[in-house]
This record gives structure tokens, sequence and C-alpha cells, in this order.
């Protein structure tokens, strides 16, 4: 197989592409047509094979398509975030149309992701400011919680069922626990302050980087993006506006990021771990690009008291000509294949081993 594979999504925007999970050769794109602005989604199903990458089914929606996620328990299900706030559930033996409809955001529903560990719920986040939990075999949802903020990512944690992310426009990275009372809180167990330096004592100084500048925190901005290391289940990255990567250990809220990525000119739109190495990360950015990073904790370096670890860049692909949007891991292989969408109307599926320089 060649190391780039081209598909293109005519008339329709992408903005999220994800692996399945159960077979190496499947993906799924949500689009939009008009940049998501105004006009109808299409979900494309697309096959990898020898002559490269084929157009399996299509699934229009009224609105927008801002995200996707592959069911746990059926190989054949996908699950769509739509601009009327609706979540919708498509099955590719089903043609045409939805199977589930699934509809109580106030407005658009950004993101969406599957429970991995018990595979039996999934959630979806709004920009109404609320995160709800459904069942695939109810319309109606089992859980909401609020945020107050437009909320642009939220995510089960792929080692607890019970732990559930969200970061916001608030600049704050949020954690519940489904264990926990509902009491005032709606769950919440933790606020994390994305932009904000580490809470320390007036006497003692600010943390340095390992690049020797002085961390002091940044202008809090819109949080688009974040993700859960695959294999240190306390580890969470985000990303957004402010062009930068932060790592987050979630038993120290105050403590500050445990690493930064600086890089992307513009901001960072998606972050995806990898699902083969527990250093290593992939982005997506409004700069065109999307890049390979080391957060740093795998280096035999250590790291001096009061200094926060500077991720190392591993490489970049800069095929695209508009945004970048979309960026996921295939689970099979050598552990390098990724996946990308852009503005461009483009799926470009890669192998980071030759095409990002080391």
């Amino acid at each position: 197989m060649a190391s780039l594979l081209e598909a293109r999504t005519p008339g329709f925007n992408p903005y999220s592409v994800k692996y399945s999970p159960y077979y190496d050769s499947r993906l799924a794109v949500a689009s939009s047509s008009n940049y998501g602005i105004v006009g109808n989604g299409r979900l494309f199903i697309l096959a990898l094979g020898p002559q490269g990458i084929a157009i399996e089914k299509a699934y229009d929606t009224n609105d927008a398509q801002y995200d996707l996620a592959w069911s746990e328990i059926n190989e054949n299900q996908c699950a769509v975030a739509c601009g009327d706030g609706s979540i919708k559930l498509f099955d590719l033996n089903v043609p045409d149309f939805p199977i589930m409809n699934f509809h109580e955001h106030k407005r658009e529903t950004f993101s969406v992701c599957w429970n991995p560990v018990t595979k039996d719920t999934f959630l979806s986040s709004s920009w109404d400011g609320t995160i709800k939990i459904w069942s695939p075999t109810r319309p109606a949802s089992l859980k909401t919680l609020p945020v107050g903020n437009c909320t642009y990512s939220a995510s089960f944690s792929p080692h607890n069922p019970s732990l559930i992310s969200a970061v916001s426009s608030d600049s704050h990275l949020r954690l519940f626990d489904l264990r926990t009372p509902v009491n005032a809180k709606y769950h919440l167990v933790a606020q994390i302050p994305i932009h904000s330096p580490p809470s320390i004592p007036q006497s003692t100084v600010l943390p340095r980087l390992q690049n020797g500048s002085t961390y002091a925190g940044s202008i809090p901005s819109e949080a688009l993006t974040h993700d859960w290391n695959k294999y240190v289940d306390t580890v969470v990255a985000t990303g957004g506006v402010d062009r930068t990567i932060r790592t987050f250990d979630i038993r120290n809220p105050t403590g500050g990021p445990t690493a930064v990525m600086l890089g992307h000119e513009f901001a960072v739109r998606k972050l995806q771990w990898s699902p083969h190495a527990r250093d290593v990360l992939a982005s997506a950015g409004y700069d065109m690009t999307v890049r390979v990073w080391s957060d740093g904790s795998a280096m035999p370096v250590p790291v001096a008291e009061n200094t926060i670890r500077v991720g190392q860049e591993l490489g970049l692909m800069n095929r695209h000509t508009e945004f970048c949007t979309g960026v996921d891991w295939c689970l099979f292989g050598t552990g390098g294949w990724v996946a990308s969408v852009g503005w461009d109307e483009r799926v470009l599926v890669w192998d980071a081993h030759t095409l990002l320089r080391r």
C-alpha cells in the first residue's frame, strides 16, 4: 500500500474522521456543506482497498454533521452529531435513513463519544452547555450533565466507564464521576483551569519550562478538543484557540500542566493519543497541518523540580490545503497509519513512519 491515499468528499467539508474499531479497512467521515454554516450534512463510509479509497455508502442529513462515533456493540452502526441538536444512529445494513434519532439538545451537537468500557451507552455535548448520556435503544436521554458553557468536546474515560471529561469555551477541563451523588454539582468532581499557572504559595517562584522560560499561564481562551491517554489513566491532553497543547494529571487539578507542546500556528482543532505508544499523540490544526508529538514522558532525561516538560514535535504532514478538522489513528497494524480530514474536501490516509520527519 502507498504511503498516502486520498479520497474526496465533493461538495462537503469534513469535520471528523474515525477508523472502525472492527476493521482496518473501513473509515467514517462526518461532513457538512458550506463549511457547516448552512446546508446539509453527509456521512461517508469509506473502504480502503488495493485500488485506494472507495466510497462504500453515504447518508445525508438535513443539517450539518460535526462529529461521529462508531458503535462499540455493533460493527455496522455509527452515531453522528448534527447541527440541529440531534444525534442520528445509522446502520450500514439499512439504506438512506437513520434507525434512531435522539433530539434533546437546544443547539448544535458538537461531539459524540461511545463508552469504550461498558459499550452500552454513548454521550453527546452541545453548544447549549450540556452533556447528555444515551442508550442506543432509548430515544430519551438517561442523564444530563450541566456545563454552563459551549461544550466543544466530551469523552468517556477509556479506563473507567463512570468518568466523563469535557472542555468548553470557558477555558476549563471538567471531570464528572457518575459514581458520586448527584447533589448540587451534578457529579462534577474537578474543574481544571487550562490556561492558569499552577496554584502555588506566593513565596514560591513560578515553574519554568524545559527551555528555560517562565510559565505564568496565558490569557483564557476557548478549549476546542481533548483526549485521554490510552495507557496512563490519569493523563488528559487539551488543545484550543491559543495554539498550545497541554497535558494534565487529573489527580492534581490545581497543579498546572505536566507538559506543553508548542508549534501550531493557529488553533488546535483535534487531538488524538496514539493507541500504540503512551507518549505519542497527533493534532490537527487550523494551520492546515497535522502534527505528531511526544509529550516527553518516555524520555530518559529527568525533569528538574518545578519544571514543566516541553514535548517534542516528531514531524508534520502538510498536504491539506484548508483547515484540518479531524485526525484518527488506526488501531491495527504497525501503529503508524493515520487518517486526517480538512475543509479542502479531502480525506488523507497516510503512514506516519514515512511522512513524518524524525
